[in-house]
Order: structure tokens, then sequence, then C-alpha cells
């Protein structure tokens, strides 16, 4: 396990924690306002005493610094902070050990390019780090999935920094492209530090001016189905609903369905 990877984990875990504290107000968990506060949110002190934990050892939590919260930690974290389902489970992530193994891009087995190649609905499979491995006709026909070079086949590249994409969302691109972001961020914790999503998150930065609000806030959302609203150039208006799969041949590659509502 290299070092880096574990301070990068320790870092990520004390950002994700003070974003939370920073969101809460006293009235929310039932504490009285006090004195008058400089800083937004909850003080250390405050979430240590809702969690039952010493103010030092969560300072320390905080501060990115080597500490190994137990499981039954986490849980008080996540009553103290009113975190959600989804940011209880990525606190737990965070909380997890690291491998140290470095970024591979995933391939699709043979047997999966072929299912969705003969799905008539438009399906397409991507991998953790949201980069577009395979997709058929009907994908392509909406999102133009082979018009696109190799290093630009990415779920976030193409929604948050290509001005198509961009139009193909109309007045819905904002919210959808927040969602994605509050998505992504909770498998980029898991790998922050691995230089191909740095890389991914340099460019996100660069080709598009709202990303770097979103990605402070550090929302972390979890998968789940959904609607989408697109005007597309030629085929005009287009209500889908959308739902996802985590393929048993590798958990990190999810295939992603649209049927017309």
């Amino acid at each position: 396990m290299a070092i880096s990877d574990v301070t990068t984990r320790q870092s990520e875990l004390g950002d994700f924690l003070r974003s939370r504290r920073q969101k809460l107000t006293p009235k929310a968990v039932g504490l009285p306002l006090g004195r008058r506060r400089r800083t937004p949110g909850l003080r250390r002190e405050e979430v240590a005493e809702l969690a039952g934990i010493g103010v030092d050892w969560y300072i320390r939590l905080e501060q990115g610094r080597s500490v190994s919260p137990s499981a039954a930690t986490i849980d008080a974290l996540a009553r103290a902070l009113r975190l959600t389902k989804a940011e209880h489970r990525h606190l737990k992530e965070l909380a997890q050990s690291v491998d140290g193994r470095a970024f591979v891009r995933e391939s699709v087995p043979p047997a999966i390019q072929r299912t969705i190649e003969q799905l008539n609905l438009p399906a397409y499979i991507t991998g953790r780090r949201w980069d577009i491995l395979a997709w058929n006709a009907a994908a392509d026909e909406i999102f133009a999935f082979s018009q696109l070079a190799d290093a630009d086949r990415n779920s976030l590249l193409l929604v948050l920094t290509n001005p198509a994409t961009r139009r193909l969302f109309g007045a819905s691109w904002a919210d959808e492209a927040q969602r994605m972001v509050a998505q992504f961020r909770a498998t980029h914790d898991l790998w922050a530090g691995d230089p191909a999503f740095r890389d991914l998150l340099a460019r996100l930065r660069e080709g598009c001016p709202e990303f770097a609000d979103w990605w402070e806030a550090h929302d972390v959302g979890g998968a789940a189905a959904g609607r989408k609203s697109l005007t597309h150039p030629k085929k005009g208006r287009l209500k889908f609903e959308y739902v996802s799969f985590q393929a048993n041949d590798d958990p990190a590659l999810k295939l992603v369905i649209y049927m017309t509502i």
C-alpha cells in the first residue's frame, strides 16, 4: 500500500466530514444557537459531543491524520452529521483500507458487448471512471459516441464539457450535471490521487466553468433510476426513463439502459 494513497484517502475523509459539518445548523441537530458564530455550520466540539467521541480525536479525523475509526464510530458520526444513506456509505468506504493499485481502464467481455448490440433500446457500458466502454446503435443515434475521440468517451466529459450535449439537455442541463458530479464524487474519493482520476478532474475544471463550485460542495449521491428529457437536433423532443445494472463479470462495469416514455 503506497503511503501517498493512504494519505490522500485520509485527506478526502477529512474534507468530507468538514463539508458535512459546515452545512449543518445548530437548530437542525437540536442545539441552542448560543454565541455568535464566525464560521457556518457546527463546531468540531459539537460534532464530537453528538457522536460521543473525543474532540481531539475528531479533529485528527478532519485534519486527515492517521487514525482508524471503527464501524461504530463511523455510524455515530453519520448520525451526528445527519448523513443520507449515500453519504453514510461513502464515509464507510473512505474509512476502509487502500490496496494501492493504480487504475486500469476496464475491458468489456465479448458476451456483454454482444448483448447490448442486440438490444433495441439505447444502452451503453461505463467503467468506474465513467469511461464509455461500449454502446449500441440506438445509443449512438442519440449521444454520437462513435464520433468522439477515444480520450473523450467519458460520461462526465460528454455532459459537462461538450457543447452539443449541453444543448441536448437544454434547461435541465445544470440539474443533470450536478447530479452526475455528486454521484462521481463517491467514486473519485476512493481513487483520489490516481493519475487517471487527476487527469479527468483537470479536464472537467478546464472545460466546465460551473464544475469547481459543484465539486467544492462535496455533495455525494447514490446511483438510482431516473428520467431524462432531451431535445435532439434530428429526433426532436425525447423523454426517457433510465436504469443501471452492475455486471457480474466485473462489478466496475455498469450497464445503462434507456426506455422511451
